[in-house]
């Protein structure tokens, strides 16, 4: 067995000790979902594309009397199409975007976690086309348009919520999961509320919800960084 010398003894230094942690935990983070952007698009998506409903649905709702007694009643209070296809745009940008980025966070991983990764990415995808089929169904069954704008909303929430639900659990994320469990709690609170309301709890409640925790994820990424510096500095 070779001499060991008193330098082979020596603790690592604690500077190093915490750069290293630090590149550690930078090269997980690289192969993880960024919270900051996942809540930031879905954030911004809602807040706008709920605001936007609402305000469309206020236009609507006190149309002329003769209107009413000519039969339009059922579209009194809805959104207009062009606030729906601005809704849809953002929507489906939103679940672009998730897809995209947790497909290229897991591009360079091999293995369980690279297959995880995939499936959970595809399984946005998956979600919301039988989400549009069902929706698609319902409309043929002659659903009136408060139901369908209910049905769009819940949906579509139970599909975002349950996600984020999977998510927390996979990646042992307690903010995503935590996220989950409010979209689903403010989702039932506004189907509850019912139309117009429903779109401006969304607004508020939904999309606030996910821009806070953005704002929160920042703000915990800073301090982990500033703290790791200021240690590997002492």
């Amino acid at each position: 067995m070779p001499d060991r010398t008193p330098d082979d003894e020596q603790p690592l230094d604690p500077a190093e000790s915490l750069r290293l942690i630090a590149a550690q935990q930078e090269k997980v983070k690289d192969v993880e979902p960024d919270g900051r952007v996942l809540y930031g698009v879905w954030g911004l998506a809602w807040l706008l594309g709920y605001t936007t409903l609402y305000v469309s649905s206020l236009r609507t709702a006190a149309p002329p009397t003769a209107t009413v007694e000519a039969g339009a009643g059922d579209v009194v209070g809805q959104p207009e199409p062009w606030a729906f296809l601005a809704f849809t745009f953002l929507v489906v940008g939103a679940v672009a975007i998730t897809i995209v980025h947790i497909m290229t966070r897991v591009s360079g991983v091999r293995g369980a976690s690279a297959r995880s990764g995939a499936l959970y990415g595809w399984a946005w995808f998956i979600s919301f086309a039988a989400m549009s089929m069902v929706l698609g169904g319902l409309a043929r069954a002659g659903a009136n348009p408060e139901v369908m704008s209910l049905a769009s909303n819940s949906l579509s929430c139970l599909v975002v919520g349950i996600m984020y639900l999977a998510g927390g659990a996979m990646w042992q994320e307690a903010r995503l999961y935590v996220l989950g469990v409010w979209i689903l709690l403010v989702a039932g609170a506004a189907t509850i509320v019912g139309l117009p309301g429903l779109y401006l709890v969304m607004a508020v409640a939904g999309g606030g919800g996910f821009l806070l925790m953005a704002f929160v994820e920042q703000v915990l990424r800073v301090r982990t960084r500033r703290r790791i510096v200021g240690g590997a500095r002492a």
